[in-house]
């Protein structure tokens, strides 16, 4: 069984510029685009919004009711 090595370029485009990926830095097609999406994490660039929203989500924030932890009168 022989090995054969991947082509030069992967299917797929580059998610930062556009151009055919690079197998030896895929899904990104250079060294730069893939530095380019590396800041944008450490920056943090890429988030998912926080959809939680009135009273639900002030609940569960201000964390669980426990008893005996309430204010006394």
């Amino acid at each position: 069984m022989t090995q054969s090595n991947p082509p030069a370029v992967a299917h797929g485009k580059c998610p930062i510029c556009g151009r055919p990926t690079d197998t030896k830095y895929r899904p990104f097609c250079s060294r730069r685009c893939a530095d380019v999406d590396l800041a944008r994490w450490l920056r943090g660039a890429y988030v998912i919004p926080d959809q939680e929203d009135g009273e639900e989500g002030e609940a569960e924030r201000e964390g669980p009711n426990e008893p005996g932890s309430g204010s006394r009168h």
